[in-house]
């Protein structure tokens, strides 16, 4: 075979761009408020597939929220720690986390964490459940880049800032 080319592989022209950005922003107003004392920060939204990676905060303690979730769930504690309710174990810094799909669990902060930061590969949706596991609230893919873009249009950095998180 010496002197033949190996075959060149083409790519496509509609693949979309990776991202890499600073997990942590520098900038305050890149996190979203979501609730009293709870922000996210996005990371990517597959609009294809419903999936969405976000940093979760939280800066006090108490309940964050009671949802379910229809795809599994993957997180990384990076700061403070949480725990659900429902389990015995608590998520601290530097722990891994698998939610299986289908379990309703309720997230809280321990009153000795001023700070929670956990990443989040969300798949498919959340509903958020009252004590009775009746739906209230409801969030995808399509309603926090809705979210961001409220936000960000606010906050001064223009509604089409969450645009380079979107695949």
């Amino acid at each position: 075979m010496s002197g033949t080319q190996a075959p060149v592989i083409p790519i496509s022209s509609v693949v979309p761009p990776e991202i890499a950005v600073a997990a942590v922003p520098e900038d305050d107003r890149v996190w979203v408020p979501q609730a009293p004392n709870v922000w996210f920060r996005p990371l990517m939204f597959n609009t294809v597939t419903g999936q969405w990676c976000n940093l979760l905060k939280v800066t006090a303690a108490g309940i964050v929220s009671r949802h379910r979730h229809p795809g599994v769930v993957f997180g990384y504690v990076i700061k403070g720690k949480w725990h659900y309710y429902e389990h015995e174990w608590v998520a601290e810094a530097g722990q891994f986390v698998y939610e299986p799909p289908g379990e309703i669990h309720t997230l809280a902060v321990p009153d000795d964490c001023p700070e929670m930061i956990t990443f989040f590969n969300i798949t498919g949706a959340m509903a958020y459940v009252d004590e009775n596991g009746a739906q209230i609230g409801y969030e995808d893919t399509f309603t926090k880049i809705d979210m961001c873009r409220a936000h960000y249009d606010k906050a001064g950095l223009g509604a089409d800032y969450v645009n380079q998180f979107i695949r």
